[in-house]
């Protein structure tokens, strides 16, 4: 099992945003692009009782489907097995409350859906 062992800054401008409105509500950004379990997390922020994975989706204007859409049920899987992997490599954080998000950004705004999955 692979896992990247930097906390690395976000890459995609999405990215940034989401982690930015995050931190603006009070979450700590754990990790951002890191690779666990042979797939991406986008980023992983903690605020308390609270560990969440987050997946961010953007598209480049209408024409190209909406964001949401891209999470597919095989995303799903491979996302739960990314934080199942994180957390294994990450044990002093497995008792906390666990959430999925999905950040979109449609149009320059950034719609964040919590408890996606």
């Amino acid at each position: 099992m692979r896992i990247s062992a930097k906390k690395s800054s976000p890459r995609h401008p999405s990215e940034r945003r989401a982690a930015w409105w995050y931190r603006l509500r009070g979450y700590r950004v754990l990790a951002a692009n890191c690779w666990a379990g042979g797939y991406e997390l986008d980023l992983v922020v903690r605020r308390g009782r609270s560990l969440v994975f987050v997946e961010v989706k953007s598209k480049a204007g209408p024409g190209f489907g909406d964001p949401l859409e891209m999470v597919t049920p095989l995303k799903v899987e491979r996302l739960r097995r990314a934080a199942g992997a994180w957390l294994r490599s990450n044990p002093s954080l497995a008792g906390l409350e666990l959430r999925f998000d999905v950040a979109a950004e449609r149009a320059g705004r950034m719609e964040v859906v919590q408890d996606a999955f």
